[in-house]
């Protein structure tokens, strides 16, 4: 006999169909209760930057505050940065050096301001544009 018999798996077939045609309108749906937020988050705030110019002097811009560059002592360059990140202390510090300056004097730069207690220390470094590479 080459043939099967496919008579008793319509059965059951129609039979599951039935059962679940009279169970599908008794199945209560879920409800999620999310939670409500009153007000959203702070925005991020603008870091600031100490700019490391290609004569060696440092200068700091707070973006948050207007953008416009200050010229600052080395001796007085943590101090600043202490004040700004008091009054915020999400705000992070960038460093960006000229790229004539050695990084040496990036580095000396970045380690002041750890032995300092300055927190959230970085490089900004600018995006290799895509007709200058090759």
């Amino acid at each position: 006999m080459n043939e099967i018999n496919v008579v008793p798996y319509i059965d059951v077939m129609l039979v599951l169909l039935v059962i679940f045609m009279v169970t599908a309108p008794m199945i209560q749906t879920g409800s999620v209760d999310l939670p409500s937020v009153g007000k959203s988050s702070q925005p991020p705030v603008a870091p600031l930057e100490v700019i490391i110019k290609a004569d060696a002097s440092l200068a700091i811009r707070d973006r948050a505050r207007g953008g416009a560059e200050q010229m600052v002592a080395r001796a007085d360059l943590a101090a600043r940065i202490r004040r700004a990140q008091a009054a915020n202390p999400q705000q992070a510090v960038l460093i960006a050096g000229d790229k004539s300056v050695r990084y040496e004097a990036v580095l000396a730069v970045m380690d002041e301001l750890q032995r300092q207690q300055v927190t959230k220390i970085g490089l900004l470094v600018q995006p290799v544009m895509a007709q200058q590479v090759k």
